[in-house]
């Protein structure tokens, strides 16, 4: 069955419009929070206090028991349509992030079921990028539950920018330095955990060639990092669990060990530089260790080689 693309102009239109009926219906619950700002090693860390998130944690823990203990329920199989925003191509839609902490959170759904393990395809960048054309945002991956993803069906996700009321759109930004970088793809200084970054120049306008160079960018990352891809059932996953940061101008793509740091949650908003935490506890946690070695800790150490991560 073919689907309508979507058409220059109409997405972020289709967001403020679908935002008001879903609220006014009540199928969108932004969650509440409250901002604290950490600075350390020059970045301006955003830490948000969200004492709701124990609400998301229940309601999804409810419907699994009411879903029967061997099941997995799928919320984008079906999704709800008062959530929906835009058809964007035949493999992909968007949809409102229900427990949205950022406003207008979208969610880049593939239409038939595909694992958040597997490794990103041409066609997610064709989607992604459509998305990235409409609105200066930042796009990310949570590949895999290490990583921070909560569902199991392959989702990309866009949060439009900047993501606080002062410094740079994305606190990370002040130590990044695309263009002092000597070749396309490099390293951070001042990332004390193996990533790799790199130089994006995204056309202003949706297209396959923007599509093709966040994708042949996406390679390259993994590449960098020595991720590499595993056949499964027939299907290319990724030897590890990472992390993805894609804006109009750079990609950042940080390969994982574990998902928390001693409860706290930690997906690729952290890496951005925004935290979000469940209550005054985790807040402490946070100014107690740094927000710097809260994501070193989930992370992979910078001396591992690409062989040990692959392995």
């Amino acid at each position: 069955m073919e689907h309508s693309s979507l058409q220059p102009g109409t997405l972020w239109p289709a967001i403020l419009h679908q935002t008001e009926h879903a609220l006014r219906c009540g199928a969108l619950r932004p969650i509440e929070t409250i901002q604290t700002v950490l600075e350390e090693r020059g970045i301006r860390f955003l830490v948000r206090q969200v004492s709701s998130l124990v609400r998301k944690e229940e309601a999804r823990q409810a419907r699994k028991v009411e879903a029967g203990a061997c099941s997995t329920v799928n919320p984008f199989l079906p999704y709800d349509p008062d959530l929906f925003v835009a058809d964007l191509s035949d493999t992909h839609v968007a949809l409102l992030n229900k427990f949205n902490v950022i406003d207008h959170h979208l969610l880049i759904i593939t239409r038939c079921f595909k694992p958040q393990e597997a490794l990103l395809e041409f066609a997610d960048f064709v989607a992604l990028t459509a998305c990235m054309a409409e609105f200066d945002g930042l796009g990310f991956y949570n590949g895999g539950a290490e990583s921070g993803a909560s569902q199991r069906h392959k989702h990309l996700q866009i949060v439009p920018l900047p993501l606080g009321a002062s410094g740079p759109p994305l606190p990370i930004e002040s130590v990044l330095r695309p263009e002092d970088m000597q070749g396309p793809i490099g390293t951070v200084p001042r990332l004390p955990f193996l990533h790799a970054f790199a130089r994006l120049e995204l056309p202003p306008a949706a297209s396959l060639q923007a599509a093709h160079a966040a994708f042949d960018c996406y390679h390259a990352l993994l590449e960098a990092t020595g991720l590499r891809a595993i056949e499964m059932n027939g299907e290319l996953h990724q030897s590890a669990p990472y992390n993805l940061l894609v804006t109009r101008r750079w990609m950042l793509l940080v390969p994982r060990y574990s998902e928390c740091v001693e409860g706290i949650s930690v997906n690729a908003l952290g890496y951005a530089g925004s935290l979000f935490v469940r209550d005054a506890a985790q807040m402490q946690v946070i100014k107690r260790l740094g927000p710097m070695t809260v994501l070193q800790r989930v992370a992979i150490p910078a001396t591992v080689g690409q062989q040990d991560i692959s392995a």
